[in-house]
């Protein structure tokens, strides 16, 4: 799957086409029926050579968004480049400056990373507005909507895609610069399928890439630091101690050069 940025008028595209095909679904086929007739009338007094579906089609979508008000192109970036700053700040989504997640957004900028069990939309969001393709991976398919709607408003769903899924079931299809694993996507998994989900993770990391693990609260550990460490032997790894008795502790890994 391509991860390459859109242009900025392509996206204006994408935003527009969305509008419009959200309000044809919000409102009865009366209504609809009501504009084909104001478009055809329309066409028909300009004179058009020939009355074919395609220019009704577009006839019909430029009345809607004539009624939607949809902003002009140069509004739309200007709004879009200011929401995209906002949600480039870590303290956007509750996180320090200094944190794990942010750390590793400037260095993988570009890159892609896997967020895996995140209940909330912040990290897979912030680390798309700073630059990341970002894979989201969860078992509930509203985390994977706030975070796909989020993308949206700010024009970064051509780098955000989400799947619903655990890290027992899944493997990597793409190298891997950044692994943010919450401690929700371990939770439920055995050692076993924790060994086995790490290692995929792991050969599809490329070198120098980093794993931010969430190990969860001290009553609530779901690995401790003896099974990650085992599991990630030859790598340069680190713990870092929460701020308060609600922030987790947080195992850091980085790939060596073999």
């Amino acid at each position: 799957m391509s991860h390459r940025p859109r242009s900025l008028r392509h996206e204006y595209e994408l935003y527009v086409d969305r509008e419009i095909e959200n309000y044809k679904e919000s409102i009865p086929r009366s209504v609809i029926l009501a504009i084909g007739e104001e478009a055809v009338q329309s066409l028909s007094s300009s004179q058009q050579l020939a009355l074919t579906e395609i220019l009704l089609c577009a006839e019909v979508d430029r009345i809607i968004r004539a009624r939607l008000r949809i902003p002009s192109f140069a509004t739309w970036r200007k709004r879009r480049l200011k929401a995209l700053r906002e949600f480039s700040r870590p303290e956007r989504w509750g996180m320090r400056p200094d944190s794990a997640i942010a750390r590793t957004a400037q260095t993988v900028a570009d890159g892609h990373v896997l967020v895996a069990g995140a209940r909330e939309e912040g990290p897979a969001i912030y680390l798309a507005a700073n630059g990341c393709a970002v894979t989201a991976l969860d078992t509930t398919e509203d985390v994977l909507e706030r975070v796909l709607d989020a993308a949206a408003e700010v024009g970064l769903t051509g780098r955000v895609r989400g799947l619903v899924t655990d890290l027992a079931s899944w493997s990597p299809d793409i190298p891997l610069n950044a692994v943010v694993c919450a401690a929700a996507a371990l939770r439920g998994l055995s050692p076993a399928q924790r060994a086995q989900a790490i290692a995929l993770l792991q050969e599809a990391t490329t070198v120098g890439g980093v794993h931010v693990v969430e190990m969860g609260t001290e009553d609530s550990h779901f690995a401790t630091f003896e099974e990650l460490s085992a599991r990630y032997d030859g790598w340069q790894i680190s713990v870092e101690q929460g701020v308060g008795s609600q922030d987790p502790e947080t195992f850091l890994a980085r790939k060596a050069v073999a």
